[in-house]
């Protein structure tokens, strides 16, 4: 087990990225399909097919989710995963072709480094580096231009990241991949302490944005600059029903450890897959199993994508 999203069967990873220009995109693949939902609690979200991913619309599966920068403009990137899976034969089934579905979100990343954003060919090769048997983290593809805790403008604001994590629940595996590009604070749930987020620009030290906001101090708010992307999946069979539920849930996680979340400047957004084809969904008790596991494993790949510094491919 590698305390991955990797964890669970079917679920690949890659990464591609633009050190100079310091944006990049990462892509879930699933290519058997899996079973989607999707909760968007933020105000300033970019997305792409996040209304197929509801309860009651057509297309129960997706065959990739794709999590960029370049803030709306990188939604377009989702064209070279929807190339390669094409090339592959990969696709929901239409008398003329099969047509790959991919959901994608986005962050604001564009005043990082130089003016750009993800492009196809860059979501293309994320697609030619996914594996099940390893992932970046830190500063590499969705996160490379991700920073946290900006209220005091972005020369005060902490780097973010890529990170990862997996739970066990039962007999089956429920892991979380977040881009974490935030507002708020990354803070210790079991301390309270800021561990990522903005800086005093008189000492250095950490400062609370929720402090900020409740004193009515003079801010920079960054609107719509602001995001947390998550991606859960397991290995649980769920209806499309169980996995919206799920991807509902999932937003515990994030609330627990981003301080204040799902503002009206953030575009917090979670998906959720599961990748078992069973026509027997789980159980009431399971699914409360599986929410709580969801609920951790996004919580610490939160905290994983705000320590992890270094690219490990």
């Amino acid at each position: 087990m590698q305390d991955s999203i990797l964890d669970v069967a079917g679920i690949e990873v890659g990464s591609s990225e633009d050190q100079t220009i310091r944006t990049g995109c990462t892509v879930v693949l699933c290519k058997q399909g899996a079973t989607v939902g999707v909760d968007v609690r933020g105000a300033a979200p970019a997305t792409r097919e996040t209304d197929l991913c509801r309860s009651g619309n057509l297309v129960s599966k997706v065959h990739a989710i794709l999590l960029t920068g370049g803030s709306a403009f990188g939604l377009d990137s989702a064209s070279g995963v929807m190339r390669f899976l094409w090339e592959r034969g990969i696709g929901f089934d239409t008398p003329a072709t099969r047509v790959p579905i991919v959901p994608a979100a986005a962050i604001y990343d564009l005043n990082v480094g130089r003016v750009g954003w993800p492009h196809s060919e860059m979501a293309y090769q994320a697609c030619r580096e996914a594996t099940s048997k390893t992932m970046s983290r830190g500063r590499v593809g969705a996160g490379t231009g991700a920073t946290v805790g900006k209220i005091l403008g972005p020369k005060n604001c902490t780097e973010g990241g890529l990170g990862s994590a997996s739970e066990r629940v039962g007999s089956f595996r429920v892991g979380a991949l977040v881009v974490v590009n935030a507002l708020g604070d990354v803070v210790d749930p079991n301390s309270g302490k800021i561990i990522a987020g903005p800086k005093d620009p008189l000492t250095g030290n950490f400062i609370s944005t929720e402090d900020v906001l409740l004193e009515g101090r003079p801010s920079t708010s960054n609107e719509g600059q602001n995001t947390t992307l998550v991606v859960v999946a397991t290995d649980a069979p769920l209806s499309k029903e169980q996995a919206n539920r799920l991807a509902s849930i999932s937003h515990d996680g994030l609330a627990r450890v981003i301080r204040p979340a799902h503002t009206l400047v953030d575009g917090d957004v979670v998906f959720a897959l599961s990748t078992t084809a069973d026509n027997q969904v789980v159980t009431t008790d399971q699914m409360i199993a599986l929410g709580v596991g969801a609920i951790r494993a996004v919580e610490r790949a939160i905290l994983d994508a705000v320590a992890v510094k270094v690219n490990h491919r």
